[in-house]
């Protein structure tokens, strides 16, 4: 695999990852100021979720990869 290739694959493993961890975790405040959502999170903690993005996509990541490299699946030609 190529670096860009493995670069790009990260992305994309780690983009689905932060979309599937966004909700873990969220409280709606139960009285919202006028002009905010009520749906809006209290405390979002994005750093920690970033974090554990970052990891599971790392080993998502090494899966992949072994996968490709093993044969199993081939990326172009």
């Amino acid at each position: 695999m190529q670096t860009f290739t493995g670069i790009m694959l990260f992305v994309i493993i780690w983009w689905m990852v932060f979309f599937t961890v966004l909700p873990w975790g969220n409280r709606a405040v139960e009285n919202p100021e006028p002009g905010h959502a009520a749906s809006a999170p209290a405390k979002p903690r994005l750093w920690l979720k970033i974090a554990v993005t970052t990891g599971i996509a790392a080993v998502l990541f090494v899966v992949a990869r072994l996968v490709i490299d093993s044969g199993l699946i081939q990326l172009g030609t």
